[in-house]
């Protein structure tokens, strides 16, 4: 892509204070986007990421709020479109995980997965879509698990990520009228600090990697700033494994 394809544009990130969400309003920015993003409790890496898109000469702006709480979703949303006047992109990224055995899963585990995962992925559409116009943007973070899941106890979170590509598919079909797109993007392994690409476990999942290696958050950030940027106008409705081939 050419530089700065989103000159003018504002974005809203859910859950952009570290890893893969950092990545991306730093992409966004670069792209030049004017970037809201939103944390639950990372203040300081929030703070430290807006310290650096401001070094680089980028606009960003931090909100608290809890993606499994739909009005401060709602109000993050009309937080992003007071600060730039408008809204052209809304990237959910936010999500949790827990990972336990079927016998022991706790439901109240079930009930928040959902309420962030789901929920909160619904609420920012919902409130976004008042404000996105002709070449508006939805792009969801899901997950290679959806898909395939290699080990025992993510049950619940794959079930959460193939909800919200199924949210996907059906909004393409209502949205589109409008000639705003909706994707998902599916993560395979990325490293992060909540999944490092060093130890036993990760040994594992590289060896189901036909590339031999982690994904960094820059390139689920390059597919997100693709699919927001306007060579993306004909793509809806998909889910874009940017995975390594951990799916085939």
């Amino acid at each position: 892509m050419s530089a700065r394809t989103l000159h003018g544009k504002a974005a809203l990130v859910t859950g952009g204070s570290r890893g893969i969400g950092a990545a991306i309003v730093r992409r966004l920015a670069a792209e030049g986007a004017s970037v809201t993003f939103t944390y639950t409790s990372a203040h300081e890496e929030a703070q430290q990421l807006l310290k650096q898109v401001h070094a680089d000469g980028g606009r960003a702006r931090a909100v608290r709020a809890d993606s499994g709480d739909p009005r401060a979703v709602q109000q993050a949303v009309a937080q992003a479109v007071e600060a730039f006047e408008r809204l052209d992109v809304l990237v959910n990224n936010a999500g949790i995980a827990h990972v336990a055995a079927l016998a022991d899963f706790p439901l109240d585990e079930v009930d928040r997965m959902l309420a962030v995962n789901v929920r909160g992925v619904f609420a920012a559409i919902q409130a976004a879509s008042a404000h996105l116009r002709e070449g508006g943007r939805i792009i969801t973070i899901g997950s290679v698990n959806a898909q395939r899941v290699p080990v025992a106890g993510l049950g619940v979170y794959a079930m959460t990520k193939a909800a919200v590509a199924g949210l996907g598919r059906g909004l393409a079909r209502e949205l589109g009228p409008r000639g705003i797109t909706v994707n998902t993007i599916a993560p395979g392994p990325t490293a992060t600090d909540m999944n490092p690409d060093a130890g036993d476990f990760a040994d594992a999942m590289r060896a189901m990697l036909p590339l031999g290696h982690y994904a960094s958050p820059a390139d689920i950030a390059s597919a997100v700033a693709y699919l927001a940027s306007p060579e993306a106008r004909f793509i809806t409705g998909t889910t874009w494994h940017v995975d390594g081939g951990f799916a085939v």
